[in-house]
């Protein structure tokens, strides 16, 4: 259950994007809309790949460049570029999460998720790798403090202080300004991982990766099959390597928000994966197993091999705190363990414990026709 914040979980409501009723006429006129809006993107996509292909093969500049520039028509702000690569590894990769003062309230989902780098398996030296995007003035206040790159994203007016409720308009605007900002940091030759702060790093997840895939995602449940496209991703946590391709996919994914209107990110991603314009463009898209991606959802059942824990399928800030909090206290049981034992060990996560009943909860207010 994706909720405040910057969480990407399990529910996937939402709409249909034309409706079945109302008059001859009006169904006429969304049709036509449909139509054209399919036609530019085919028409956006033949362009590309031609230009694409008129690229020189000494790897100058070419027109394909400026393509993609025009394509993107959003001014970078020259701070970010500065923390982005004061921030980067080698190979212009850098750990992006988001941050809004609900969340980063002393004691709340910022500490916890910065001290699970710090308790991790050699994780702590990403920290210098991780930037921090904040949605408001006291969340980058609070940032700046305790860690080294924070840069605040201007949001126009919109205020995302306070803990925004899952498919509540505040919730669809963060979600859908987020994805815009990724496509961005693509733009601007970046690789990145993209984590949810209410997720707890105990290893370092880069040796998980696949090394072939354009895009890559981690899952609310996970069947196996790491190139199925029926697994059911997570948007909390995602591996994107900058191309013309990647940054297609982020425009092609954020335009498509309006034919979808009243659904999240995550939903419109399940919606379009399947879309032959992707299969035209050859991206590479790869599903993370759970088994070293886990969460609440679908918790990783080996202690030896787990990367990464999520606090989805849970509602409510608090009851996300409680619980990631017997998450970080079992990690610190395991560490402590001698390796033998380690690896020996028959050892399950308590939790969730209040996540648990809370989504309960909310999976029974959704049935009886009542909004999160």
């Amino acid at each position: 259950m994706k909720e405040p914040a910057t969480t990407g979980d399990v529910e996937n409501g939402g709409s249909k994007p034309l409706n079945s009723g109302g008059s001859g006429s009006s169904n006429h006129l969304l049709v036509k809309r449909v139509i054209k809006v399919t036609a530019f993107f085919v028409g956006i996509t033949v362009l590309w790949m031609f230009l694409y292909n008129s690229a020189t093969p000494f790897g100058f500049p070419s027109i394909s460049q400026h393509f993609i520039g025009v394509f993107a028509n959003e001014i970078i702000d020259p701070k970010l570029e500065i923390v982005l690569k004061n921030a980067s590894m080698v190979d212009k990769t850098v750990i992006i999460t988001t941050l809004n003062d609900a969340w980063a309230e002393p004691g709340s989902i910022f500490d916890l998720f910065l001290e699970s780098f710090h308790k991790g398996n050699e994780t702590e030296k990403l920290l210098k790798h991780l930037v921090v995007i904040t949605l408001d003035q006291k969340a980058y206040a609070r940032c700046i403090v305790l860690h080294p790159y924070c840069y605040q994203l201007e949001t126009k007016g919109d205020n995302f202080t306070n803990e925004a409720f899952f498919m509540t308009p505040d919730y669809l605007h963060m979600m859908w300004r987020r994805i815009k900002f990724l496509g961005s940091v693509l733009q601007l030759g970046y690789n990145f991982v993209f984590t949810d702060a209410d997720i707890m790093w105990f290893r370092d997840p880069f040796k998980e990766f696949y090394k072939d895939a354009d895009f890559q995602i981690a899952c609310d449940f996970f069947n196996g099959n790491s190139y199925d496209l029926n697994n059911m991703p997570n948007g909390g946590f995602t591996y994107v390597k900058s191309s013309m391709k990647t940054i297609w996919f982020y425009r092609f994914w954020y335009a498509s928000k309006d034919a979808y209107p009243k659904m999240h990110d995550q939903d419109v991603l399940n919606k379009i994966k399947k879309n032959y314009l992707i299969a035209i463009m050859k991206l590479k898209i790869r599903f993370l197993s759970t088994e070293y991606f886990g969460g609440f959802c679908e918790p990783s059942k080996d202690f030896n091999k787990v990367s990464t824990m999520h606090a989805n399928c849970c509602v409510g800030l608090d009851n996300k705190v409680i619980d990631l909090k017997i998450l970080l206290e079992d990690w610190r049981k395991y560490m402590a363990l001698p390796d033998k034992e380690k690896q020996q060990l028959k050892f399950s996560w308590r939790a969730p414990q209040t996540c648990r009943t809370s989504f309960e909860r909310s999976k029974g207010r959704m049935k009886n026709g009542r909004r999160l």
